[in-house]
């Protein structure tokens, strides 16, 4: 596959995955519940939080200024929505709405209660 369609389809998936606002995930993320879930590095930030950086970074950014780099986080991003959701979440829709597989999954601009 070339290039350009490669960061095509990367774009599009991208797109189908993250279904929250930057304004969304930054209210989201100041939050104690988002701040509780995810793995940590020595006791800092979570992994979602790092990356959520980026995530709207690139969220503010013109499609013709995303570089390569971009390209390949937002497959990153695409990846670990996609494992994370084949995991699941509780089997009771109303305990989903604070479970941490919902909160982690909206750290990475991702809120399965859209698609219910």
């Amino acid at each position: 596959m070339a290039a350009n369609e490669d960061h095509e389809e990367s774009y599009k998936e991208f797109k189908v995955v993250v279904n929250m606002t930057a304004s969304a995930l930054e209210k989201h993320l100041k939050s104690e519940e988002s701040q509780s879930v995810g793995q940590k590095k020595d006791g800092g930030e979570s992994t979602g939080h790092v990356e959520r950086r980026r995530i709207v970074e690139m969220q503010h950014k013109k499609k013709s200024e995303l570089t390569d780099e971009d390209y390949g986080h937002m497959r990153k991003v695409v990846g670990y929505v996609r494992r994370h959701l084949k995991q699941g979440g509780p089997k009771d829709k109303d305990a989903v709405k604070d479970s941490p597989w919902r909160l982690s999954l909206m750290n990475w601009v991702y809120d399965p209660r859209k698609d219910a």
